[in-house]
């Protein structure tokens, strides 16, 4: 995988902590810079770690799918990327309101990091499927998604109800458009 893709893939999977960033700095009125800042870390470090789980576990089946590795690929970043994108849809369409008299803490952290890094997991098995250094991209993955919050946190006090779901329906896109990429270099690549 080139290395602006990795970039562009990292920055799609991305998109829904950054949304949920955004979510958070709208919602949590009291989230100091602090908070804002380990959330970040936590989301980065899922992020991370999900990918290269779903690359251990991809591996242990690689050579049973080696034949059709692109066609795994494709259909799962194709499937989250749809799956982004639907769920961007309805948010633009239906935004949720921010829940009354809730606290941030470290519990909601917790699952939210989880949550957002499941989509990592699924990219994961797939770079299983092709030649991926994993560490190297699990530490790009990682660092782009930490910067991406950050920046959402930032964002989601100025700007947050009017960025709401695009964020993660521009991710989903990427997603999609990468899966794409894969199957086609592969169908018509040398």
């Amino acid at each position: 995988m080139s290395i602006p893709t990795l970039l562009i893939l990292a920055f799609g999977l991305s998109m829904d902590a950054f949304a949920v960033s955004v979510s958070n700095s709208m919602c949590f009125v009291g989230l100091r810079r602090g908070e804002a800042a380990l959330t970040s870390f936590s989301f980065g470090l899922f992020q991370g770690l999900m990918p290269v789980i779903g690359y251990l576990a991809g591996r242990a089946f690689a050579q049973a799918v080696s034949a059709v590795d692109h066609w795994v690929a494709f259909v799962l970043l194709g499937f989250i990327g749809g799956k982004m994108v639907a769920d961007a849809v309805h948010e633009i369409r239906a935004p949720e309101q921010c829940p009354r008299q809730r606290r941030f803490g470290v519990r909601l952290m917790l699952v939210q990091a989880f949550a957002t890094s499941i989509d990592a997991l699924a990219v994961g098995v797939s770079f299983a499927a092709l030649e991926v250094n994993i560490f190297a991209a699990a530490l790009v993955i990682a660092g782009i998604t930490f910067v991406c919050c950050l920046v959402g946190h930032l964002l989601g006090k100025a700007f947050g109800s009017w960025l709401g779901g695009k964020a993660e329906l521009l991710g989903g896109v990427i997603l999609i458009g990468i899966g794409g990429k894969i199957l086609l270099e592969h169908l018509f690549g040398s």
